[in-house]
C-alpha cells in the first residue's frame, strides 16, 4: 500500500488518509450524526480524502446484528461492500500483518475489533476516526 499521511495541520479537512472504525460510521455519516464532531464529518464527506473501512468494522457490526446488540443494522450487516460503495469508502482488507499486529498489541486493551484497527492504522499509517481514547495508548492518529 502507498504511504499515508494522517493528519495535515491547518487545513479545514484534516484527514488525507482514514480509517473509519466504527459499525455506526456508515449511518452516522449518511445521517450526519450529531454525535460525530463537525471536524470528523467535514474529513469524512471531503472527496479529496480517502476513507477505508476495515473488514474488521463488517465483522463487528455482523457480530452485534446477529446477537441483537445493533438493532435496525441488519441491512447494513448483510450489504456491507454496497453500503460502503454508495458512500464512496474503500474496503481495507485484514492481512497476516495486521493480524500479527493486533495479536501483539501490549496493554489491557481486550476489544478484538479495536485492536484490528489499531493494528491497520499503524501498519498502514491511517488515522483512525474514533471518540474512543483508548486508542491515543497504541500511538496511532486519532481524529473526533
Amino acid at each position: 500500500m502507498r504511504s499515508k499521511p494522517g493528519i495535515t495541520s491547518g487545513t479545514t479537512s484534516a484527514v488525507n488518509d482514514a480509517l473509519t472504525p466504527r459499525y455506526a460510521r456508515l449511518p452516522l455519516v449518511a445521517a450526519g450524526d450529531k454525535r460525530m464532531t463537525s471536524r470528523s464529518r467535514a474529513a469524512i464527506a471531503d472527496e479529496a480524502n480517502d476513507i477505508y473501512v476495515s473488514a474488521a468494522s463488517a465483522w463487528e457490526v455482523a457480530t452485534k446484528a446477529r446477537l441483537g446488540k445493533l438493532q435496525g443494522a441488519e441491512f447494513i450487516a448483510q450489504e456491507f461492500g454496497e453500503h460502503l460503495a454508495l458512500q464512496g469508502f474503500t474496503g481495507l482488507n485484514i492481512t497476516v500483518e495486521h493480524g500479527q499486529r493486533a495479536g501483539n498489541l501490549p496493554g489491557p486493551h481486550r476489544d478484538p475489533f479495536d485492536r484490528m484497527l489499531i493494528a491497520q492504522a499503524q501498519a498502514e499509517n491511517l488515522t483512525v476516526v474514533s471518540n474512543e481514547a483508548v486508542f491515543d495508548q497504541y500511538g496511532v492518529v486519532r481524529l473526533w
